[in-house]
């Protein structure tokens, strides 16, 4: 099982659903150079099927309004707890609005006290996805390993196993449980090619997540009803990949596509956002991010329009931005587990409460090492003076060849603080060719820091 050839599977998979013919994906390798003679760069076009809106959102809302009121008739109907707990879990993913989570866990918690996992499994399938959204990682993951023994012909526990494992830094173990989902599946899903492009990009091989991602693209239009959200979703990450290589023009059109498949999709509104201020327009960015925090006021959206009020010299707009980051982060118990790397970040990346800030990614490394928990933790050790864990720490960020522009800023700037000017350089000048307008601050930062070496 662990020697499965996924080539071999994708193959057959895409000649049994004879995809190729009915939405053609052509990976095309050109070249890019700069005006200024630099050394080329190697960027990926991807053909993809034409963007269009999927419907389904009332159908949606018909079966939410119908199964709560069975439960209001009958609270230990654990079949119709199971079933309202998925579709909590789905609005959470179309708004980002973590209301939806709390009542996912109410749901699943009612279904799993009225019926024991071992002739409930469905209850405790939606215990360990809502745990995944509220980030508590290492309970998904017991309970996603209590799924595979409850199910072990099932590919749904691995799929939840292999998540929970990503997100811990166990990527080996993630890829495991990923091919056992192909195995059990006989062939590959838009599910297992998500997973397996967003290894690809952790590991630095953007151009293999790229065709992850057009694989999962074409296999979810096939389907006999198209999965809006998920469809939304990998033509906004393709446009991730596009914009963490520079790529803008590229990043924006998969944004509008996301769009276009599902109106007011809130990850493309952030992203579409952030491309327009890469592109120099900053009031085409404002106007985005304000519609966006409309709709969805998360911490990571507040604090990027407070950014970019900032650089357009906008002081009192910005901190009334800033003011309510915190209020968001620390709203209530959940939110603080989701949002203590998030604010971790916010704190180092603004100079303030680096203390704090370098308390709480520690205790999140604690027991979630991935290679992000990783760059936080070397960020904030930075801000502290603590700059011996902070170079022990961004090793083990880069540990997997990642091309993320922020992760070699984060290793120039430790570099620079430990004296060593080269390194400083090197990384430096790494993020500003693989992306250069990564973000509205640091960018300028990264900039300075190179003009002064």
């Amino acid at each position: 099982m662990d020697t499965l050839n996924i080539d071999n599977l994708q193959a057959m998979a895409i000649r049994k659903f004879n995809l190729i013919s009915s939405a053609s994906i052509l990976l095309v390798i050109f070249f890019i150079s700069s005006c200024g003679g630099t050394e080329k760069r190697t960027q990926a076009v991807i053909d993809l099927p034409p963007a269009a809106p999927i419907g389904g959102g009332d159908a949606g809302e018909n079966m939410l309004r119908f199964l709560e009121g069975k439960i209001k008739e009958d609270p230990e109907d654990f079949s119709a707890n199971n079933k309202l707990a998925a579709i909590y879990l789905q609005k959470l993913r179309e708004t980002g609005n973590i209301e939806f989570l709390d009542l996912a866990f109410r749901s699943a918690r009612a279904s799993l006290d009225s019926v024991a996992d071992i002739r409930n499994s469905g209850g405790l399938a939606a215990l360990a996805q809502a745990e995944f959204a509220a980030h508590e990682f290492s309970k998904a993951r017991d309970h996603a390993a209590r799924l595979a023994e409850l199910e072990p012909g099932k590919s749904y526990p691995q799929g939840i196993l292999g998540d929970a494992m990503l997100e811990l830094g166990e990527y080996d173990k993630a890829e495991i449980a990923y091919k056992k989902i192909v195995a059990l599946d006989s062939g590959i899903s838009p599910g297992s090619e998500t997973r397996f492009a967003r290894l690809a990009q952790l590991r630095g091989d953007n151009a293999g997540a790229q065709k992850h991602l057009a694989t999962a693209l074409t296999l979810a239009l096939n389907a006999s009803s198209p999965p809006r959200e998920t469809v939304a979703w990998i033509r906004w990450q393709l446009g991730e990949i596009a914009f963490s290589v520079g790529d803008y023009e590229t990043a924006e059109k998969h944004y509008r596509d996301s769009l276009t498949t599902f109106p007011d999709y809130h990850r493309a509104l952030a992203s579409l956002g952030r491309v327009s201020a890469a592109q120099n327009d900053l009031a085409g960015a404002i106007e985005q991010y304000e519609k966006l925090v409309r709709l969805l006021p998360e911490m990571q959206f507040v604090a990027a329009l407070g950014d970019l009020y900032a650089v357009s010299g906008r002081a009192d707009d910005a901190q009334r931005q800033y003011d309510l980051v915190e209020q968001i982060g620390r709203l209530n118990g959940l939110n603080g587990s989701l949002y203590n790397r998030q604010l971790s970040v916010y704190y180092a990346d603004h100079d303030i409460k680096a203390e704090e800030a370098y308390r709480m990614a520690s205790q999140e490394y604690e027991v979630r090492r991935d290679i992000y928990g990783a760059d936080t933790l070397a960020w904030t050790a930075l801000k502290t003076g603590r700059l011996d864990e902070a170079k022990e720490r961004i090793k083990e960020a880069l540990r997997l060849g990642t091309q993320d522009a922020k992760l070699f800023f984060h290793a120039g700037m430790i570099a620079h603080a430990s004296g060593d000017k080269d390194a400083a350089n090197g990384y430096l000048q790494q993020a500003l060719e693989l992306n250069p307008q990564f973000d509205p601050i640091q960018t300028k930062i990264a900039k300075t820091r190179l003009e002064n070496n």
